[in-house]
């Protein structure tokens, strides 16, 4: 039987609580995939979101997929037909900047892990409402920061959120000490700089830095 909203977001909650932050990734050369995943794993970051924002990213999925100790997953999910893809390249869960009908009836047949978008108090409702607990909050600092999701927090305590966009070192300790936080979603583990260069220990030390994060 497929996965049903509560069982997708009790796959969520617990990837969630892997790490205080999952990496969202834009990952351009799939040459790139396997040393940052194991950069990051390393340095404690374990589940890892590929965006699906480049030519190379379902190639980049699978080649991580086979890195030892990571869970990878696929961001920007949009269609079923992203999930399908996302699932065959070895995605193990997925992250969708807002959230349809139909993307959540296609995870939840891909038996897939999802966290969906939501920016609004009737849009977490609506998903609430279907059965998912955990959401994504996007875009995070656009759509009022922390204390946006602290207000959304108040009359909707039985939800948790992964906050992503806008999520900085500035203000990652402010999200991740709100009660209604499992992690955030930052790309700040992974500076494009440091990829090209083929600095992985760089990025293992700012990953371990984030593994450390305190969360409230």
């Amino acid at each position: 039987m497929p996965m049903t909203p509560h069982d997708v977001s009790q796959a969520s909650e617990a990837i969630c609580r892997l790490a205080p932050v999952i990496p969202v990734l834009v990952v351009d050369d799939p040459a790139h995939a396997r040393p940052l995943a194991q950069a990051l794993v390393a340095g404690g970051l374990p589940a890892l979101e590929v965006t699906l924002r480049t030519p190379a990213a379902l190639e980049v999925i699978a080649e991580m997929a086979r890195v030892e100790g990571g869970t990878v997953g696929a961001g920007t999910l949009l269609t079923p037909d992203d999930i399908t893809r996302a699932v065959e390249a070895g995605a193990r869960f997925g992250v969708s900047p807002g959230a349809t009908d139909r993307l959540l009836d296609a995870a939840e047949d891909a038996d897939l892990p999802l966290l969906p978008g939501a920016a609004t108090a009737t849009e977490a409702m609506r998903l609430l409402e279907r059965g998912y607990t955990v959401q994504k909050f996007f875009p995070a600092e656009a759509s009022g920061g922390a204390p946006a999701l602290k207000a959304i927090g108040a009359p909707l305590p039985q939800i948790r959120f992964c906050p992503t966009g806008g999520v900085s070192p500035s203000n990652v300790g402010v999200y991740l000490g709100l009660a209604n936080t499992l992690c955030v979603g930052g790309s700040w583990v992974a500076p494009a700089d440091k990829m090209r260069a083929g600095d992985w220990d760089a990025i293992t030390a700012l990953a371990r830095e984030a593994s450390r994060l305190p969360r409230g």
